[in-house]
Formats: C-alpha cells, sequence, structure tokens
C-alpha cells in the first residue's frame, strides 16, 4: 500500500509540474528586450481608427505589384506613369530596445543618417504604420491622403520586401496600413516616432503613449514590433532599373557569382575524415573481436553511442573537450593548434559521427567469417597481421566497403556537430550543409537548392562507384556460386 501511494504521488507531483511548464514560459517572456520579431498570428484589418492628431484612418487601398519593376539587387522599385519612385531599399528584421544615452526612446530601427528622406514602414503585431515625409512628397507631387498614391506605395513596398524577407513574415500579410505625414502617429495607446534624430543617426521608434516599454509582457500594451522597411522616395529619373538576365544567361552568372568554398571545404573534410573512420573502425572493430563478451559489450557501447546521440550533443561534448574548458583543450589552443573552429574541428565533428557506422559495419562482417579457416591460417605460421590482411579483410570486403559508403556519405553530410564545433566560417569551417542552411535563413533558395542538388548527386556517385569496386572484387564469389 505505502508503494503504490508513493507511485500516485509521484504521478500526481509530475502532472502537477507539467501543467506549470506554459506559465513559466509566460514569465519567462517578460524580459522587455524584443530579441526576434514576431510574425503575424493574423493579418485581418482592425475595427478601431488611429487616434493620433492626424486622424489617419485605415487604408482600403488595394495594391498590386503588377507592372512593378524591382532592380536586380532589390533595391530600388519604378513603375512606368508613376510620379515617384522608390531606392535605396531596405529591411530591419531586428531592432533595439535599449536606452541611448540613457534616455529609452521605445524599440527603435535605424534608418539613416539623413532626415526627411525615406518613407518608413513600421509593422507592428496586425497593421502597418507607413510614415511618408511631407517635404519629399510635396515636392512629387505625392498625396499621403490619396488612394491610389498609397496603393502605388503598398505595391513598391510590398515588391521590394518581398524579396528581403529572409524566409520570415512578409509585407504582403498585412491588410491594415495606416499611412501618416506626422512624425508621432498614436493608435490605441501605442506611438510610433518617425525621423527621430538621435546622435546624428535618424531612427523610427515604437513605444507607450506613456513611455512605457511596450515588449514587456506585463505591459496592458503588450506587442512586440514585427520588423521595418525604409525606401528613399525620389523620382522616376533617378532610379535606373537593370533587369535580371534569363534562361542560361541566368545560369551562367548565377554560377559566376557562387562562392564554390563549401565544396572544397567538404571534399577536403570529408577526404581526410574518411581515411580515419576506415583505419578507426576497422582497427576497433578487430579489438572487439576476441574481447571477452561482457568487455565486448562495454567497448561495442562506446564505440556506437554517437551513432544514437543527437549531433548537437556530440558537438558540445566535443567543444567542451577540445576547448579551454580542459587542459587537453588548452595544450592544443597553447602550441597555435586549436581544435575548435577550424578545418581541423570540422574533421573531428565528422569522425566522431561517422565512425560507429564504419564500426559496425565491419563488427559484423569479421563476426560472420569461419573461425576455423582463420585458426587453419594459424597453423600455417601466418601472423594476425598476415590473417587480417590477406584473409579479414577481401572476405569482408562488400560489408566494409557498405561501411565505408554509409560513413562517407555521414560525414559529407554532417551538420550538427560541425555547426556547434567549427562555427560557420567562410571558406574555413562552412560546409555544404551548413551553407544550405544558412543560405536558406538569409532568403537565398536558389543557392540552397543548388548546393542541395550538388550534395545529392556527389552522394550518388560515391555510392555507385563503391558498388562498382565491390562487385569487381567479389567476383570469386559468384564464380563459385555458379
Amino acid at each position: 500500500m505505502r508503494a503504490r501511494k508513493f507511485i500516485a504521488n509521484l504521478v500526481l507531483s509530475a502532472a502537477l509540474a507539467v501543467g506549470a511548464l506554459p506559465s513559466a514560459a509566460f514569465a519567462d517572456d517578460a524580459l522587455g528586450d524584443v530579441d526576434s520579431p514576431r510574425t503575424p498570428t493574423a493579418a485581418t484589418p482592425t475595427s478601431s481608427v488611429a487616434d493620433s492628431a492626424s486622424s489617419e484612418s485605415a487604408s482600403d487601398a488595394e495594391a498590386t505589384t503588377d507592372g512593378v519593376e524591382v532592380s536586380r539587387e532589390g533595391s530600388a522599385a519604378l513603375k512606368d506613369g508613376a510620379s515617384f519612385a522608390i531606392g535605396d531599399f531596405s529591411r530591419a528584421q531586428k531592432g533595439s530596445n535599449r536606452a541611448i544615452d540613457g534616455a529609452y526612446y521605445g524599440y527603435s530601427y535605424l534608418v539613416g543618417q539623413e532626415e526627411g528622406a525615406f518613407v518608413q514602414v513600421v509593422v507592428a503585431d496586425k497593421y502597418v504604420v507607413a510614415y511618408v515625409p511631407a517635404a519629399a512628397a510635396a515636392k512629387l507631387g505625392l498625396d499621403v491622403q490619396s488612394a491610389s498614391d498609397q496603393a502605388q506605395l503598398k505595391s513598391y513596398f510590398v515588391a521590394l520586401d518581398e524579396g528581403q524577407a529572409m524566409g520570415s513574415a512578409k509585407l504582403s500579410e498585412y491588410d491594415t496600413w495606416y499611412f501618416t505625414s506626422d512624425t508621432t502617429f498614436d493608435k490605441d495607446g501605442v506611438r510610433f516616432t518617425f525621423d527621430q534624430v538621435i546622435n546624428g543617426n535618424v531612427y523610427a521608434s515604437v513605444i507607450g503613449v506613456d513611455g512605457s516599454d511596450l515588449t514587456d509582457s506585463e505591459n496592458s500594451l503588450y506587442m512586440k514590433p514585427s520588423f521595418g522597411d525604409f525606401g528613399k522616395l525620389t523620382s522616376p529619373d533617378a532610379v535606373s532599373i537593370e533587369k535580371a538576365p534569363e534562361g542560361l544567361a541566368a545560369v551562367g552568372e548565377f554560377l559566376s557569382n557562387l562562392d564554390w568554398s563549401p565544396l572544397w571545404v567538404s571534399l577536403r573534410t570529408t577526404g581526410i575524415a574518411i581515411v580515419f573512420i576506415v583505419i578507426l573502425g576497422l582497427l576497433a572493430a578487430y579489438f572487439c573481436l576476441n574481447l571477452s563478451p561482457r568487455a565486448k559489450s562495454v567497448f561495442d557501447a562506446i564505440f556506437t553511442i554517437p551513432m544514437v546521440l543527437p549531433p548537437t550533443v556530440c558537438g558540445f561534448i566535443l567543444l567542451f573537450v577540445c576547448g579551454s574548458n580542459t587542459a587537453f583543450g588548452q595544450f592544443w589552443i597553447d602550441i597555435g593548434f586549436p581544435l575548435i573552429f577550424s578545418p581541423t574541428a570540422c574533421v573531428i565533428a565528422a569522425v566522431v559521427v561517422a565512425f560507429p557506422l564504419m564500426y559496425r559495419n565491419a563488427l559484423g562482417a569479421f563476426e560472420g567469417l569461419d573461425r576455423n579457416m582463420l585458426d587453419a591460417a594459424r597453423t600455417l605460421g601466418w601472423s594476425n597481421a598476415k590473417i587480417f590482411r590477406k584473409l579479414m579483410l577481401p572476405l569482408s570486403w562488400s560489408s566494409i566497403a557498405a561501411g565505408m559508403v554509409l560513413a562517407f556519405a555521414r560525414a559529407l553530410g554532417e551538420f550538427g556537430a560541425t555547426l556547434f564545433m567549427a562555427g560557420n566560417y567562410i571558406g574555413i569551417t562552412r560546409t555544404i550543409p551548413i551553407a544550405i542552411y544558412f543560405e536558406w535563413m538569409n532568403g537565398n533558395d536558389s543557392t540552397a537548392w543548388f548546393w542541395t542538388l550538388v550534395i545529392i548527386v556527389f552522394s550518388l556517385i560515391v555510392i555507385v562507384f563503391i558498388n562498382l569496386w565491390s562487385n569487381h572484387t567479389t567476383k570469386y564469389r559468384k564464380r563459385e556460386q555458379k
């Protein structure tokens, strides 16, 4: 009965602890400093009207990107017949929520250093506030309250933002826009401040009307700005749109501008790693072959565990062992040959995570050999080294080749442990898998897909080559079967 009561109390405590997790997560969110922008939960119009002095209402102007020409570098947009254009476009994915010279201005985006020249678009949770500098608009004949001009501005910024969203929320996902030429715009207790010059820099900020930090989850007006878009309002004549090439010309330009270093880093890393993997895997398999069952189970677990651990765990352990935290890692740092954040770190990570595949295949092949045949070779005076080289390796080659293929593919595709231990240094530690991840994160989908195709094709070529070689070296078995 006591055991049952103990188990029941233990289950009840665990349930209460799990139930408390959501509240703990919300408590952690009350830090006040936004680390990453929030993507929109919905892009539905809000029914409330702006309560700023300008009394601007939500824009109903519909925008289409049809006819909008965007420069190949994504910094300018122009449409035939329009009285204005946008240049020097940039997107601020993150802002700053820290005080400047002891004064808190709110969650701020750096626009640039030119006051009164940039259209500043700040994206809140469910709506967009667009500031159009009055002097620049009047010079170009732009009416900020005109539905057609609002639609034109929308189309420019949506088209430009599309190319720089980098996989996060896009401006096209938001339906409700507010346009203003006032440097201060208030809505529902939230104040947007534009063209704010601080220490020679121009900022766009979001703060509570009462001066409070809106990113504090305990604030009743809690709101996390998503991102900011900024573009210089200019005349169409000042914008030159160079169209991107098409067809084979586009392919040629893509390949000529491509950074090929991930390919060389991957080939160098995998080529060096596979040598260590094969040698260590064969030696470890031969070592375990003659151990007692109890000792064999211990060493087998040690040699196999990198295969079942998450790559990030392997990377963390390697980083700790090879870093300055241990005498071993500090020794290599002192002699000027650090094992972390270097090409050596890439090789070590690849060897550790791919070694078990070679070891397991080699051990299974050695265990499948006829022990009587090996003993007969010993009676003929063959040494263990000669038996290993002349009998065990040739007879086990099919499984060894399979282990080499699997280990090579695993080393070529290693990501987690390599990134953790070696980092992402272009031309030094950026392998193809790391390049795929960061190119995709930066919105370069074409480059990410190219490297994905390269690694698939390269892996297939290696597998076919190893299989053909394996078939050639085991022809004697086929002849015996006939």
